[in-house]
């Protein structure tokens, strides 16, 4: 019985892990969330006195957070941008900053000036809304730095091989210690 209930509790905790942080709009404050984050990779300003920290997990990873903040710097917002929903705020004609503003900053590594179109490309990793690893690029005029156009491809599309899926949490089976047996 005791294994049984140190098990609920174990599982309880990790399932509190996977769900992230809780974060209570208009009580959290800026100073609270990077304290518990650290600080963020990008701070952008706002309307109004707004500001959206941002909090990318590349190179590698898959998922940007935003926490966006009034000007008394209680949270309003605290949200994934790398998905289909924010990808469509991306228009032509936009600023390098309004695209930063909208989904956070690109990997460096993964930014790209091709001399002979005269375009940069910015890209970012993300899961899509099927679990398959897929990329978000947007182009922009490398002469005015506004965006031409934006491409979202599954990395199956890219590369024309099945492609890994992502988004979903593994969890390990339990090991049981030496001279225990399960219940």
């Amino acid at each position: 019985m005791m294994i049984r209930k140190s098990v609920s509790l174990l599982l309880l905790a990790l399932a509190g892990c996977a769900l992230g942080p809780v974060y209570e709009q208009g009580v959290t404050t800026q100073d609270e969330l990077v304290a518990r984050q650290g600080p963020p990779a990008y701070v952008a300003e706002g309307k109004k006195g707004e500001q959206r920290l941002f909090w990318p997990t590349g190179p590698m990873g898959t998922s940007t957070i935003m926490a966006r903040f009034d000007a008394q710097n209680r949270l309003l917002a605290y949200e994934e941008v790398l998905d289909t929903a924010h990808f469509s705020n991306i228009q032509a004609g936009m600023s390098m900053d309004d695209v930063q503003r909208e989904i956070g900053p690109p990997w460096a590594p993964w930014t790209v000036y091709f001399a002979a179109r005269d375009e940069i490309d910015w890209e970012w990793r993300y899961c899509d809304s099927w679990g398959e690893m897929a990329r978000f690029n947007v182009l922009f005029d490398g002469t005015t730095k506004k965006v031409r156009s934006t491409l979202a491809m599954t990395d199956t599309q890219r590369f024309g091989i099945p492609a890994a899926t992502c988004g979903h949490v593994y969890v390990a089976p339990l090991r049981m210690l030496p001279g225990t047996k399960s219940q």
